[in-house]
């Protein structure tokens, strides 16, 4: 059932994707399952549910994310960025999370999963440095959870390279926010993202790290 599911969105979301990573997201998201009844990662109970609110929600964003090496901050369990991982398993990600609980279940997720190319890290954003593989900073930053895009600039601008992209992921068009911004940075796209399953708004904000 779960993988009918999964290959319906991923039709309508117009990605093509093999057969190996489609079992692997649905590995990923049995370990969730399981998982999150001990350890109440998500608030997200249902397992059906689980497959248009995380999967297809971080799938979403796969067209439009660029750059080799990539962090994911407030990953939580791994959204968005086991599902990148899998994706693209010739990019290097990072996934960043204060939380114990969770950093342990994405410990566990890259060794069952076998994701080389995705290392979790438990960590405060603000005490973070960048690691040996991106010496220049990231060149992408993104987020799915994280609370305004002047905190998610304010807080990891120092480990995104010069000319690097924030993407981050929203629910209604944060006109607001946006305005909080300052001249650090630039807002190059928002693109209106469209969740199979979801009928509440979400949008993508692609901001670039201006030179300095």
């Amino acid at each position: 059932m779960y993988k009918a599911l999964l290959k319906t969105g991923l039709k309508k979301l117009n990605l093509e994707l093999s057969d190996d990573k489609i079992e692997l997201l649905l590995a990923y998201h049995a370990l969730l399952v399981k998982w999150n009844k001990a350890y109440n990662l998500t608030a997200v109970r249902d397992p059906e549910e689980m497959i248009s609110r995380h999967l297809l929600d971080s799938l979403s964003i796969i067209p439009h994310v660029d750059g080799e090496r990539i962090l994911d901050v407030g990953t939580g369990p791994g959204l968005p960025g086991i599902p990148l991982a899998i994706c693209f398993p010739e990019k290097q990600l990072v996934l960043l999370d204060s939380n114990g609980k969770k950093t342990r279940f994405l410990t566990q997720a890259k060794i069952e999963l076998k994701l080389d190319n995705m290392t979790p890290v438990q960590s405060r954003i603000e005490s973070f440095e960048a690691p040996a593989i991106a010496p220049d900073g990231f060149d992408s930053i993104t987020s799915r959870a994280f609370a305004t895009l002047k905190d998610m600039v304010d807080g990891s601008i120092h480990l995104l390279k010069e000319d690097g992209y924030f993407y981050a992921m929203k629910g209604l068009y944060p006109n607001d926010e946006i305005g909080e911004l300052d001249s650090r940075t630039s807002v190059v796209d928002c693109v209106a993202l469209h969740v199979p399953g979801e009928e509440a708004e979400r949008h993508l904000v692609k901001i670039k790290k201006s030179a300095s």
